[in-house]
Order: structure tokens, then sequence, then C-alpha cells
């Protein structure tokens, strides 16, 4: 059973949702202005990503527990493939800024070892 979600809940949520847009759209505005097509694509995939990601969170976490094992798993995979995809580009992102290459090597292995991470404990976690 889902527990009630109090206003304080709702209104917590609605004000992340509004920063993130308005916090995104600033970013993306700045870059076109500066003529950045790729900082441009990125903060686009990146917003449409998370929103995304919290659409499927929502969907999980209402999920009843016994019921809908198939469309559980297929959220569990779709989670795993957004998350992936954000480490990805953020990964993209931070190693192009790094200043050597085996810094940005660092950090393309650390993105893996998350994603190794992610799918470890959403696919081979056993729940009790």
């Amino acid at each position: 059973m889902e527990p009630e979600r109090g206003a304080a809940d709702t209104g917590l949520i609605c004000a992340v949702l509004l920063f993130l847009t308005l916090t995104s759209a600033v970013s993306a505005y700045r870059a076109a202005a500066a003529g950045d097509i790729g900082s441009t694509g990125f903060v686009g995939v990146s917003y449409a990503t998370l929103l995304l990601l919290f659409r499927n969170l929502r969907a999980y976490e209402r999920l009843p527990p016994d019921e809908a094992d198939g469309i559980r798993a297929r959220l569990r995979r779709e989670v795993w493939a957004l998350c992936t995809l954000l480490t990805v580009l953020f990964s993209w992102k931070v190693a192009a800024a790094m200043p050597s290459w085996p810094v940005a090597a660092a950090v393309w292995a650390m993105a893996a070892l998350t994603t190794a991470g992610g799918y470890a404990a959403l696919f081979h976690h056993r729940r009790p």
C-alpha cells in the first residue's frame, strides 16, 4: 500500500521540477546564445532524460509489491538505461574538461564502475 503524500511532499516535488526546468532553460539559452550547439543539446538531452527517470521511478514506486512483475522488470531496465545515459553524458562533459588523458580515463573508469554497480544492484541483488 502506498503511503499518502501530503501537500508538503507534492509542493516540494513541484518546486524541484520547477527549479530543474528553469535552470535547464537558462543553461540552454546561454549555450544557444554563445553558439554552442553541443552544450545546448547536452542540456536538452539531460533534462529530458531526468524527466523520464523521475517518471519511471514514480511509476515503479507506485506499483503494488505483489503485482506486475513484468512491468516492474521493464521499469528497472528503463531506470538503469536512463541512469547509464546520464552517467555517460556527464562523464563526457567532465572528461572533456580534464587537463590530461589519465585523469579523463579515470573519469571514464569511474563511470564504468558506477554503471556496472547499478546493474548489479538492480538486477542481481535479491530482496528478502
